[in-house]
């Protein structure tokens, strides 16, 4: 199933979030980390530190294995919606990029 996630980042962690996606840490993780980490490469965030990124996920529970390995540390909040494709309709900066220079 394919889920449209917007979430809040923890500004105090952003900077560890970064370290484990960029050092094969998240990557590593089965099933899900490779999906976590090209989720996050393709993530965009706004001003206001909202983040928002489309992911594969086949838990009875949206992401639930992501949230509670990962995701439920570096986000304060955390939000996915069932869609059916994804859309481009996330034309904000990258967040990739924005983590490199927090």
């Amino acid at each position: 199933m394919l889920y449209k996630i917007t979430a809040t980042i923890n500004t105090a962690k952003i900077k560890e979030f970064y370290i484990k996606l960029t050092d094969g840490s998240i990557a590593s993780q089965d099933p899900d980390g490779k999906e976590m980490l090209a989720s996050m490469k393709r993530a965009k965030i706004t001003d206001t530190g909202l983040v928002t990124w489309y992911e594969r996920c086949f838990c009875a529970i949206p992401l639930q294995h992501e949230r509670i390995t990962v995701y439920d540390h570096y986000f304060d909040t955390f939000t996915p919606i069932l869609v059916e494709e994804v859309k481009e309709d996330i034309s904000r900066q990258s967040f990739w990029e924005h983590m490199k220079t927090a």
